[in-house]
């Protein structure tokens, strides 16, 4: 599994006899990715279990469970894992004081462990005996995939082709990837790192620019230690 950038975690293969490749379970999230994802797994012969994990982000699980089911999803499993994440995730953590190159607290990092062993659970229950026997697809390292789509241009052009809902467009083609412990975007102008972050992306803070010059002071309380 990739923490450096963006990487979908599939984990396939449930054998199978009705499809050519098997039954797969994809971490779904309803966005530009995983919806391309979605079709396009189904068009190399796999039948497409999507997952959806509520792991503290904003989201219509339902209407995400619905398009998931219209676009070509044998089955769809939502759970919420928010206390998992938490306490199992989360609190290591920030206990160990856990840094990529000294400033990245690994938001994304955390949220796909937490996800990709759901993932797990769910192919154990679709009847794979044994863990070793889960393989690990990812896409970003497939030349028939990565050839394909270079980048979000090609799949807002694929998503015209087949008929897919995304929630982003050219002149608003932002990736957004929340969850309770942070909140990170990309694609477009954030690219390159020479470009101010456009007005009205900021969500869970101010922008810098309209903050306040004086401090806030935030006290916290606590009434029970964690286990």
């Amino acid at each position: 599994m990739k923490t450096g950038s963006r990487c979908l975690e599939l984990v396939p293969p449930i054998p199978d006899a009705r499809s050519g490749k098997g039954s797969m379970v994809l971490a779904y999230g309803g966005g530009l990715d995983t919806s391309c994802i979605l079709v396009w797994m189904k068009e190399q012969g796999y039948d497409v279990i999507a997952y959806l994990a509520n792991t503290g982000q904003k989201e219509d699980f339902e209407e995400a469970r619905k398009a998931a089911l219209k676009l070509v999803a044998k089955q769809v499993f939502t759970e919420d894992v928010i206390r998992e994440f938490v306490e199992e995730f989360i609190w290591p953590a920030i206990q160990s004081s856990t840094l990529c190159e000294d400033c990245y607290l690994l938001g994304t990092p955390l949220a796909r462990s937490c996800i990709a062993s759901k993932q797990v659970e769910i192919v154990q229950q679709e009847r794979v005996p044994t863990a070793p026997r889960i393989k690990v697809i990812e896409l970003w390292r497939m030349p028939e995939f990565y050839n394909q789509f270079k980048g979000s241009n090609e799949l807002m052009e694929y998503t015209k082709q087949h008929g897919i809902p995304i929630p982003v467009t050219p002149k608003n083609p932002w990736s957004m990837d929340e969850n309770l412990m942070h909140i990170s975007r990309e694609a477009g102008t954030l690219e390159n790192p020479k470009n101010q972050v456009p007005p009205g992306l900021y969500t869970k803070t101010q922008e810098p620019a309209k903050a306040l010059n004086t401090p806030d002071i935030l006290e916290i309380e606590f009434k029970k230690r964690s286990l």
